[in-house]
């Protein structure tokens, strides 16, 4: 029962993390126009893929998952 109460916990902080995140990320003015991100714009369609974005946020969580397992 001690594995159910540690993996609620972990779950609890991990969406309590990530509820900063989103709080915190709105308020960082580059984060989403790096030179790197495609957008697209016509007349009746819009695009968007925040490419170098996707690269940096995915590059930043691959070094704290390295850190932690250590």
């Amino acid at each position: 029962m001690s594995d159910l109460g540690r993996i609620l916990i972990v779950t609890g902080a991990l969406i309590a993390v990530a509820g900063v995140i989103l709080v915190v990320a709105g308020k960082i003015p580059w984060l989403g126009r790096l030179p790197g991100d495609l957008y697209y714009k016509s007349d009746r369609v819009t695009g968007y893929f925040p490419l170098a974005t996707c690269l940096i946020v995915s590059i930043l969580l691959s070094l704290i998952f390295y850190m932690f397992r250590r």
